[in-house]
């Protein structure tokens, strides 16, 4: 006899009555039944480096911490999105529900694939671990979407609050042209113009092969007192190369912005020119605490020349979310009760204490001022303030 569910099934890879599909088909755990973790990120093209780190987390944590939760077994399934194409993501988290019968949904590398993915998690009722992407609005696509990583807002609000009291009066900025860019612009400058500072350029870089030479030269010119930057992770290298081949900082001009720029993974490929850069973020592979030391010798040694960056904590802190949901679920529940079980979750990371506001499915988490200063030789960000309990909609 033919499974009666199977033309569904095709209907929904291809797009097709999807969310009807998806709907009909109840989701429950059975504890014989492994727990397959859907891992979708961009593990070639331009931003691979967040899938790599990504990845590395996610297996680094199960080796910590086993591959068995509540009786059951922990399966991985990784594939490759490139980081590119919102069809292609939204394609793959319909494969991963459908025929791979995933447990939960995760990684999501930039914004617009965890748009994408969004309806999918909603219509099937499976937990979506949003691990990268930092837009603020995600979590409000879906009532399954719960964030282990950070938002825009909260990066980047402390870092307006330390330039205007550091005598940093004009300001150019330039960011990257898509949700994550347009956050980090409209918090900088909301943020910094209510203190009294001016921005005197604001410029929007392509998502896609952008050539930042002629945008940092237009910074030069304008002769602000500094440079706000957001970039996705990945692209920080080549502002870097440009910002010290432009002549900015010899021009007196200094490069501030969230984290991203500074990235942890490209740090040591920058090298001294990236000396001096001011930012605010939630992780550093500097950060002193006992949890954090750990971390990052354990991921070194497991992954011979990667220093673990903010996006490898977004994806070992969102298995330390699945891993506890499962926990107190007793291992066999609904995507719902999956869910609710993250919501006001807290506890000790590598980056700090976290925790999951219930409202939101966000998390809330400490932020740390930063300035890369060379160590032994290398580059390294190196906190020096930290502001607390920051929501995700930044510093009040």
């Amino acid at each position: 006899m033919k499974d009666r569910i199977h033309p569904t099934r095709r209907r929904v890879l291809q797009g097709l009555a999807g969310a009807t599909a998806l709907t009909a088909l109840p989701r429950f755990a059975y504890a014989a039944d492994p727990v397959k973790i859907g891992l979708i990120l961009p593990m070639t093209g331009p931003f691979a480096s967040t899938g790599r780190q990504i990845a590395a987390a996610c297996r680094f944590y199960m080796q910590q911490k086993g591959d068995t939760v509540a009786g059951r077994k922990i399966e991985l399934i990784l594939k490759d999105d490139t980081g590119l194409a919102p069809e292609t993501t939204k394609r793959i988290a319909q494969e991963m529900v459908v025929q791979d019968k995933v447990t939960a949904l995760a990684g999501f590398g930039l914004t617009p694939l965890a748009f994408a993915a969004a309806p999918v998690a909603t219509e099937a009722k499976v937990p979506m671990m949003v691990m990268a992407a930092g837009t603020q609005v995600i979590p409000q696509r879906s009532p399954f979407i719960v964030r282990s990583g950070f938002t825009l807002p909260q990066t980047t609000s402390p870092i307006a609050d330390w330039a205007f009291k550091n005598n940093i009066r004009r300001v150019f900025s330039m960011v990257t042209d898509f949700a994550p860019g347009l956050d980090a612009e409209r918090t900088f400058q909301t943020r910094f113009t209510a203190a009294g500072g001016t921005i005197v350029e604001s410029v929007r870089t392509p998502l896609r092969n952008p050539d930042y030479a002629p945008f940092l030269q237009r910074a030069k010119d304008a002769k602000p007192d500094a440079l706000f930057v957001f970039v996705p992770s990945g692209e920080g290298l080549a502002v870097m190369k440009q910002f010290d081949e432009r002549g900015l900082r010899q021009a007196g001009i200094r490069m501030i912005g969230p984290g991203d720029v500074v990235d942890d993974d490209l740090l040591e490929s920058m090298g001294a020119p990236a000396a001096g850069v001011i930012t605010s973020f939630h992780y550093s592979a500097a950060h002193e605490s006992p949890e954090n030391r750990a971390y990052v010798d354990g991921m070194m040694k497991a992954n011979p020349g990667m220093r673990p960056n903010f996006h490898s904590v977004g994806g070992y802190d969102g298995m330390h979310l699945i891993y506890e949901s499962l926990k107190k679920t007793g291992g066999t529940a609904t995507g719902e009760q999956l869910v609710e079980a993250m919501k006001g979750m807290k506890w000790m990371s590598p980056r700090g204490p976290m925790s999951i506001d219930p409202a939101t499915r966000d998390v809330v988490q400490t932020i740390y001022l930063r300035e890369v200063k060379m160590v032994n030789g290398k580059p390294w960000n190196i906190e020096f303030d930290k502001f607390e309990n920051v929501g995700p909609a930044g510093l009040g």
